[in-house]
């Protein structure tokens, strides 16, 4: 694949750049679609994203739902907060460490949740029917190959 560049790094760093950019530009535009799509729900992207990790894995500590959703402490903290507040998730202290606590989605979140998750999946079919299903499963395979080397 011949990629045009105005000014060259060498065919493997300006071939890697450029697939860099399609895979943020593609990254980008799905995100945008799930935003709007999650917000009309009333919800925020970093709300959305605790909420479904409690729901599709369970009790968790603040720390392994940072490290689930890719987010920052500080952040999740705050959103936790809100979330508690709101009443789309409840807290219990650690039994075995009372400086942490253990997060649970409420029935109220849980509903959101069924009510908004099913059409996020079939969004995310819709986004890769451009490709074959050997294709996405090689579109995988490749990205998760890069995620382990980093």
């Amino acid at each position: 694949m011949k990629i045009h560049v105005t000014k060259s790094y060498g065919d493997r760093a300006d071939r890697s750049m450029s697939t860099w950019i399609q895979l943020f530009r593609s990254y980008n535009k799905i995100r945008a679609k799930e935003s709007a799509y999650i917000q009309s729900f009333g919800l925020t992207m970093n709300q959305f994203q605790v909420l479904e990790v409690l729901y599709h894995r369970g009790d968790l500590s603040i720390g392994a739902i940072t490290k689930l959703t890719m987010g920052t402490h500080g952040n999740t903290t705050v959103v936790v907060k809100n979330l508690k507040r709101d009443g789309w998730i409840s807290s219990v202290l650690h039994e075995n460490d009372k400086r942490s606590s253990i997060l649970s989605i409420t029935d109220k979140g849980k509903t959101i949740i069924e009510d908004l998750f099913p059409r996020h999946a079939k969004n995310f079919e819709g986004y890769f029917d451009v490709l074959s299903d050997d294709e996405v499963d090689t579109l995988f395979s490749l990205l998760r190959k890069l995620n382990k080397a980093q």
